[in-house]
């Protein structure tokens, strides 16, 4: 009699769960496969990306705002994974319009829509570098993440905890 109270329950959560998804503007069909990295080792020009990562530097021009940029994993949502040094490479990507360097600060997390529009040498310390260039139809900055810390108390005596 329990296990069919909880059926319900169960079934619900699950389903709430699966709603989980990414925001509207990085929905589409991408080469999930080819990081940055990856692009650099071959000619991949006009390929459809959604890389996502750490802003290294914003550089506001005449006509465009061009974001280097220093890769890592994507989550399932789009949002690049935080805690990791598991980089793929470098890129740089531009969009039409002023993004503010103020706003899209050193460190912050963006992810990036759009197509590979070629390839820039640049360098990085005394290292050339060659850097795939994406052209982005979307740049989504994500908000800053809000460390909590969870502070867990001992028992006031002997016999807490689950009965």
């Amino acid at each position: 009699m329990t296990a069919l109270r909880l059926l319900p329950v169960v079934t619900c959560a699950l389903l709430l769960g699966a709603c989980a998804s990414q925001p509207k503007p990085l929905q589409g069909g991408y080469v999930e496969a080819l990081t940055p990295h990856a692009a650099v080792q071959g000619e991949h020009t006009g390929a459809m990306v959604r890389w996502g990562g750490r802003i290294v530097q914003v550089e506001p021009r005449t006509d465009a705002t061009c974001f280097e940029m220093i890769a890592t994993r994507l989550t399932a949502t789009g949002r690049p994974y935080w805690a990791s040094d598991d980089t793929n490479g470098r890129f740089i990507a531009c969009r039409a319009g002023f993004y503010d360097p103020a706003v899209f600060e050193i460190n912050r997390e963006v992810t990036f829509t759009g197509r590979i529009a070629g390839y820039d040498s640049r360098r990085v310390g005394e290292y050339d570098y060659r850097f795939p260039r994406v052209e982005a139809d979307v740049v989504y900055l994500w908000p800053k993440r809000e460390r909590v810390d969870v502070i867990t108390r001992p028992a006031p005596w002997p016999w807490w905890g689950y009965w």
